[in-house]
């Protein structure tokens, strides 16, 4: 099935959102996995990707059991 996604950089920036800020563990991380790819810098896909873990790690961000 090939891939016919638009790239997050092609994408209008999200009219609402969490708002959330990267924390200093997720920053070290992001950086850790940009320098594991050969990258000085993290780009965008390695903050995306540190902003999805902190977000899904958060545990107030979950929601509770329902039975």
């Amino acid at each position: 099935m090939p891939s016919h996604r638009t790239p997050p950089w092609k994408k209008p920036r999200p009219k609402t959102g969490t708002g959330a800020k990267l924390s200093p563990e997720s920053v070290a991380w992001a950086r850790a996995r940009a320098k594991a790819a050969g990258r000085r810098y993290p780009n965008l896909v390695d903050n995306m990707a540190a902003l999805r873990r902190q977000v899904e790690t958060d545990p107030r961000r979950q929601a509770p059991d329902h039975p």
